[in-house]
Protein backbone atom coordinates (compact mmCIF):
# COMPACT_ATOMS: atom_id res chain seq x y z
CA UNK A 1 0.00 0.00 0.00
CA UNK A 2 1.09 3.03 -0.75
CA UNK A 3 1.22 6.51 1.08
CA UNK A 4 -1.36 8.33 -1.06
CA UNK A 5 -3.26 5.15 -0.87
CA UNK A 6 -3.04 5.63 3.21
CA UNK A 7 -4.38 9.29 2.92
CA UNK A 8 -7.37 8.54 0.79
CA UNK A 9 -8.37 5.88 3.18
CA UNK A 10 -7.78 8.56 6.12
CA UNK A 11 -10.07 10.76 4.87
CA UNK A 12 -13.12 8.51 4.42
CA UNK A 13 -12.62 7.25 8.22
CA UNK A 14 -14.05 8.91 11.61
CA UNK A 15 -12.09 6.10 13.76
CA UNK A 16 -8.39 4.29 13.01
CA UNK A 17 -7.84 0.97 13.24
CA UNK A 18 -4.90 -1.59 12.53
CA UNK A 19 -5.13 -5.34 12.56
CA UNK A 20 -2.60 -7.96 12.73
CA UNK A 21 -1.95 -11.01 10.14
CA UNK A 22 -3.49 -13.46 13.22
CA UNK A 23 -6.56 -11.24 13.24
CA UNK A 24 -6.41 -9.37 16.51
CA UNK A 25 -6.93 -5.61 16.59
CA UNK A 26 -3.90 -3.48 17.56
CA UNK A 27 -4.94 -1.65 20.79
CA UNK A 28 -7.34 0.98 20.18
CA UNK A 29 -4.72 3.34 22.40
CA UNK A 30 -1.96 2.74 20.34
CA UNK A 31 -0.13 5.37 18.80
CA UNK A 32 1.96 6.29 15.55
CA UNK A 33 5.50 7.18 17.47
CA UNK A 34 7.18 7.69 13.82
CA UNK A 35 6.67 8.84 10.37
CA UNK A 36 9.50 8.64 8.23
CA UNK A 37 11.80 7.35 5.07
CA UNK A 38 13.76 4.21 5.26
CA UNK A 39 16.61 4.16 2.92
CA UNK A 40 17.95 0.58 2.22
CA UNK A 41 21.24 0.22 0.17
CA UNK A 42 22.68 -3.24 0.21
CA UNK A 43 24.13 -5.82 -2.28
CA UNK A 44 22.54 -9.52 -2.52
CA UNK A 45 24.44 -12.53 -2.74
CA UNK A 46 24.63 -12.34 -6.23
CA UNK A 47 26.03 -9.06 -6.39
CA UNK A 48 24.31 -6.71 -7.49
CA UNK A 49 23.96 -3.11 -5.78
CA UNK A 50 20.42 -2.65 -5.01
CA UNK A 51 18.35 0.12 -3.07
CA UNK A 52 15.24 0.00 -1.61
CA UNK A 53 12.86 2.66 0.35
CA UNK A 54 10.04 2.74 2.19
CA UNK A 55 7.95 4.88 4.47
CA UNK A 56 7.81 3.99 7.62
CA UNK A 57 5.12 3.85 10.56
CA UNK A 58 6.20 2.95 13.75
CA UNK A 59 2.95 2.11 16.04
CA UNK A 60 3.38 2.13 19.73
CA UNK A 61 1.20 0.91 22.67
CA UNK A 62 1.08 3.49 25.36
CA UNK A 63 -0.31 3.53 28.68
CA UNK A 64 -2.58 6.55 27.89
CA UNK A 65 -6.02 5.03 27.57
CA UNK A 66 -7.75 8.31 27.24
CA UNK A 67 -6.36 9.41 23.84
CA UNK A 68 -6.82 7.84 20.70
CA UNK A 69 -4.78 8.78 17.37
CA UNK A 70 -8.06 10.19 15.18
CA UNK A 71 -7.53 10.11 11.26
CA UNK A 72 -7.09 13.94 10.86
CA UNK A 73 -4.22 14.11 13.37
CA UNK A 74 -2.74 11.36 11.65
CA UNK A 75 -2.92 12.97 8.31
CA UNK A 76 -1.27 16.23 9.67
CA UNK A 77 1.49 14.13 11.00
CA UNK A 78 2.08 12.21 7.30
CA UNK A 79 1.54 16.06 5.57
CA UNK A 80 4.24 16.92 7.87
CA UNK A 81 6.41 14.56 7.08
CA UNK A 82 5.95 14.79 3.76
CA UNK A 83 7.03 18.42 3.51
CA UNK A 84 10.15 18.49 5.76
CA UNK A 85 11.25 14.90 4.90
CA UNK A 86 10.93 15.03 1.63
CA UNK A 87 8.92 11.99 1.55
CA UNK A 88 7.76 10.48 -1.93
CA UNK A 89 4.48 8.37 -2.69
CA UNK A 90 6.01 4.94 -1.52
CA UNK A 91 5.51 1.09 0.13
CA UNK A 92 4.46 1.56 3.34
CA UNK A 93 6.44 -0.62 5.98
CA UNK A 94 4.75 -1.23 9.74
CA UNK A 95 6.43 -1.63 12.79
CA UNK A 96 4.94 -2.54 15.41
CA UNK A 97 6.40 -4.12 18.82
CA UNK A 98 5.81 -7.99 19.46
CA UNK A 99 8.25 -10.39 21.12
CA UNK A 100 10.75 -8.17 19.12
CA UNK A 101 9.85 -5.38 16.61
CA UNK A 102 7.90 -6.85 13.47
CA UNK A 103 7.83 -5.47 10.23
CA UNK A 104 4.87 -5.65 8.37
CA UNK A 105 3.29 -4.72 4.50
CA UNK A 106 -0.21 -2.65 4.75
CA UNK A 107 -3.14 -3.49 3.00
CA UNK A 108 -6.53 -1.92 3.61
CA UNK A 109 -9.85 -3.27 4.25
CA UNK A 110 -12.11 -0.33 3.83
CA UNK A 111 -12.44 -0.67 7.40
CA UNK A 112 -9.15 -1.48 9.44
CA UNK A 113 -5.65 -0.86 8.21
CA UNK A 114 -4.38 -4.95 7.64
CA UNK A 115 -0.55 -5.62 9.12
CA UNK A 116 0.37 -8.03 6.11
CA UNK A 117 3.54 -11.06 6.77
CA UNK A 118 6.64 -9.99 5.09
CA UNK A 119 8.93 -12.69 4.07
CA UNK A 120 12.75 -12.55 3.21
CA UNK A 121 13.27 -13.95 -0.13
CA UNK A 122 16.29 -14.43 -2.39
CA UNK A 123 16.88 -11.67 -5.00
CA UNK A 124 19.58 -13.49 -7.11
CA UNK A 125 18.38 -17.01 -7.10
CA UNK A 126 20.10 -17.82 -10.63
CA UNK A 127 23.39 -16.92 -9.61
CA UNK A 128 22.87 -18.81 -6.18
CA UNK A 129 21.90 -22.18 -7.90
CA UNK A 130 18.74 -22.17 -6.60
CA UNK A 131 16.65 -24.46 -8.75
CA UNK A 132 13.50 -23.00 -9.94
CA UNK A 133 10.16 -24.65 -8.26
CA UNK A 134 8.62 -26.86 -9.54
CA UNK A 135 5.07 -26.88 -11.05
CA UNK A 136 2.72 -28.33 -8.52
CA UNK A 137 0.76 -30.95 -10.65
CA UNK A 138 -2.91 -32.44 -9.66
CA UNK A 139 -2.69 -36.24 -10.05
CA UNK A 140 -6.37 -36.16 -11.01
CA UNK A 141 -5.73 -33.96 -14.17
CA UNK A 142 -2.61 -36.58 -14.77
CA UNK A 143 -3.74 -38.03 -18.14
CA UNK A 144 -4.41 -41.77 -17.87
CA UNK A 145 -2.96 -42.87 -21.24
CA UNK A 146 -0.31 -44.80 -21.69
CA UNK A 147 0.11 -45.77 -18.36
CA UNK A 148 0.77 -49.47 -16.25
CA UNK A 149 -2.24 -51.31 -15.47
CA UNK A 150 -1.66 -53.38 -12.42
CA UNK A 151 -0.31 -56.71 -13.62
CA UNK A 152 0.76 -55.14 -17.50
CA UNK A 153 4.16 -55.88 -16.06
CA UNK A 154 5.23 -52.89 -17.39
CA UNK A 155 6.33 -51.65 -13.98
Amino acid sequence: MKLSQVKQALNNLETISFKLPNGELVPNHFHVTEVGKITKHFIDCGGTVRKEEVVNFQLWNANDYDHRLHPEKLLNIIELSENVLGIEDLEIEVEYQADTIGKFGLDFDETHFLLTSKQTDCLAKDQCGIPAAKPKLELSKISSKNTCAPGSGCC
